[in-house]
């Protein structure tokens, strides 16, 4: 997908949705395969697990050995949005991915979704591997959480990787449903406030939105493969599944309440952005922490899909 010229406002907008192991016995607590949503997601070298932390049931995939690295996908993804980096990562850090609530193979309750409370599941996971400090980075949804996780656990963050999407702010409120000529509406986040619809909506039919938004904000939509697509859609066609991942965007209302109480993160932060998104990300960061870098990816919102090698060896640098 190409650069469109686009007014502040849009610029704005297309920011949110560009800008969506101390021990290995302990790491490795959980039944050894996943259920029937993941079993088909099997990535040689890595192992299923599932906690039980803060009311909900986390199923996360691990591998490799080194300190931990903590990865958490977006929507309307799975842990297997970066099963392609993965490998490379798992060859320096300890790779801890988690399906987030309401995502995957976790649990999908009828709350609890604003990142603040969903952090708060990754910290008990993080404490429950018997780690006092990780590595996180989070990817759209996931970069969101990884966000509030570092403003409300610093002392657990060892540094923050953000991709292409930052913690909800008043911005949100801007976002024009109907955009002017040549811009782009990100109507999936009113869409996802709906009660009821969406799910009689897109239940067995998820696929056609998931072909929708590849095609519509990828530079290289043949980079988000069929086997992929086919697990994507597995992971959302319930009406549970839509309804948890629709939460994480009615919960934006609280986060934008959250967000304000947040002073600058003071963990190293690295922002990873399309090139669409990059400028916005580097011009938001001087408010939102102390110590960052901005690196521009020459990809569209699926960034590790998209540019595998170039954001595995991003992330391997900062973290390393």
């Amino acid at each position: 997908m190409g650069a469109p010229r686009m007014s502040e406002l849009n610029r704005r907008s297309m920011f949110a949705l560009t800008a969506g192991i101390a021990a290995m016995s302990a790491a490795d607590t959980g039944v050894a395969s996943a259920d029937n949503n993941n079993h088909e997601a099997d990535l040689p070298g890595f192992k299923h697990n599932y906690a039980q932390v803060n009311g909900v049931r986390l199923h996360y995939v691990t591998g490799g050995r080194g300190e931990p690295l903590v990865l958490l996908p977006g929507w309307p993804q799975t842990w297997w949005e970066y099963s392609k980096i993965m490998p490379a990562l798992a060859t320096k850090f300890r790779v801890i991915v988690v399906d987030l609530r309401g995502m995957g193979g976790s649990s999908k309750p009828e709350g609890g979704y604003d990142k603040k409370t969903m952090a708060t599941d990754i910290h008990e996971l993080v404490r429950k591997l018997g780690y006092e400090n990780v590595n996180i980075a989070g990817h759209d949804i996931g970069s969101q959480v990884a966000f509030s996780f570092a403003a409300n656990f610093p002392q657990a963050t060892r540094k923050v990787a953000l991709l292409d999407v930052l913690h909800p702010d008043e911005h949100y409120y801007e976002m024009p449903l109907l955009p002017r000529p040549g811009g782009f509406s990100l109507w999936w986040f009113a869409f996802n406030q709906v009660q009821t619809l969406p799910e009689q909506l897109l239940a067995g039919r998820f696929r056609f939105l998931l072909d929708w938004l590849f095609a519509n904000t990828a530079f290289n939509p043949a980079a988000i493969d069929e086997r992929s697509r086919q697990i994507y859609a597995r992971a959302y066609n319930s009406p549970d599944a839509i309804r948890a991942g629709n939460g994480w965007y009615k919960a934006f209302h609280q986060d934008i309440a959250d967000g304000r109480t947040y002073a600058k993160l003071t963990p190293p932060v690295l922002g990873l952005a399309s090139v669409l998104s990059h400028d916005q990300m580097a011009a938001a960061l001087p408010d939102l922490a102390t110590t960052f870098k901005t690196v521009a990816i020459n990809a569209g919102h699926w960034l590790s899909e998209e540019a595998p090698d170039d954001v595995a060896r991003e992330l391997t640098a900062f973290f390393g």
